[in-house]
Order: C-alpha cells, then structure tokens, then sequence
C-alpha cells in the first residue's frame, strides 16, 4: 500500500534516522530537499540546469523550484514518500497541498516528533556520525564502538558536524519555531497530525510511527 507521509520535528530530533527506517522498512521514498537539489544539479535535465544556475550565483532556491522537484518525483511513482525538510512553512506546506491535489496523491500522516529542547541539546552537543557511512553515535547513549570501528560498516573515521554546539542548536531551534513549528497546528487541523516521543530510543520511536501508520 503506497503511504505518504511528512515527519515534522526540530533539528535533531531523529527525523533523518527515522527516514532511514521507512526507507528501509516500507519501500518508501525520502525527498530530503538538499539532497533532490544534488541529484538535479548532477542530472544535467532542463529542473537541474535551473537549479545550478541559481545555486551558481549565491541565490536561494524557490519554492516553485522545489516543487518542481517533487513533482518530478511523484511521477516516478513507487510506494509512497516521506517529505522530509519540506515544507517549512505554510505558504510551502499550501504549495505542496496544492501539488498533491493536482497529482492525484493524498497526504496520509504528519508524524510530529516531539523533544524536550534540554534534553536535545546535551544529546545532539554529543553527536558524531560515520565519515563513511553516515551512522549516528552519542557519547551518552550510543558511543563509538571501544574498538574504533563502525558497527555498520567498520568505518574508522568519525566526525562531528561544525553546527552540533549548544549555541548554533539553540539558534536553529529559534528558526524552527519560529518558521516551522506553525505547520503543527495547520496539521492538525487537517486532522492529519499525530505526535511520537522522538527522543525515545530508535526502535521504540520507529515503534510508535509503525502503529501509526498501520
């Protein structure tokens, strides 16, 4: 059964492990909007030759471009899609409405991961992912194997990312908030929203959606 499905929650809060999860799990396709942006710019199609012009000159990219982008990949079909970075705010979560509309799809969940802002910043302050792979380990909870090795695919090299400081979080929480955190009430209102522990342990988390979802 194709399921599309938009996960809402601010930085850190799992949504990028839990995308990986339905991916793996469900056949589902993730539409990170960065990574829609790459894969156009390195297509060469007449999408991806506007987005390099304008990434090319410093400017940001548009709403319609975007949209653009995800109509592509509905046509491509498959078993559904999670909207992940996209929207982030209502006039993009009306744009996306209206694209849905006009293809024929339905938005089946909004899956709100909800976090405690302390207790994110001391978990993702924490953080530091496979240079190889993109595994996610926390000095706390889940730290770096006493061998020094990924436990995915036996990586040595770990890094963290240059914004993972109290600081830089708390100011990227400031915009979600401000920008993002009015999607909740918009869908709700839809009827479409429904809210997880994100900071719950991965699998006890990707429990929670699966309940959800079926």
């Amino acid at each position: 059964m194709s399921v599309n499905i938009i996960l809402l929650g601010p930085p850190g809060a799992g949504k990028g492990t839990q995308a990986r999860v339905l991916t793996e799990r469900r056949g589902l396709v993730q539409l990170s909007t960065g990574d829609m942006l790459r894969e156009a710019q390195a297509s060469g199609s007449e999408m991806g030759k506007v987005v390099a012009d304008v990434m090319a000159k410093g400017k940001l990219v548009t709403d319609e471009i975007v949209i653009g982008l995800i109509r592509e990949k509905l046509a491509e079909g498959g078993r559904g899609f999670i909207f992940d970075g996209f929207p982030r705010t209502l006039g993009q979560a009306d744009a996306l409405g209206a694209l849905l509309a006009e293809t024929g799809d339905d938005l089946d969940a909004v899956i709100e991961m909800r976090v405690d802002d302390e207790v994110l910043v001391s978990r993702i302050t924490a953080r530091s992912t496979c240079a190889s792979c993109g595994e996610v380990y926390n000095d706390i909870t889940k730290p770096i194997p006493a061998d020094g090795k990924c436990s995915t695919c036996g990586g040595t090299e770990f890094k963290r990312r240059a914004d993972d400081t109290e600081e830089a979080l708390r100011t990227r929480l400031m915009a979600y908030y401000k920008q993002t955190s009015p999607l909740v009430g918009y869908y709700y209102a839809k009827g479409l929203l429904t809210g997880v522990d994100g900071l719950g342990e991965i699998d006890e988390v990707s429990a929670d959606i699966a309940a959800i979802l079926d």
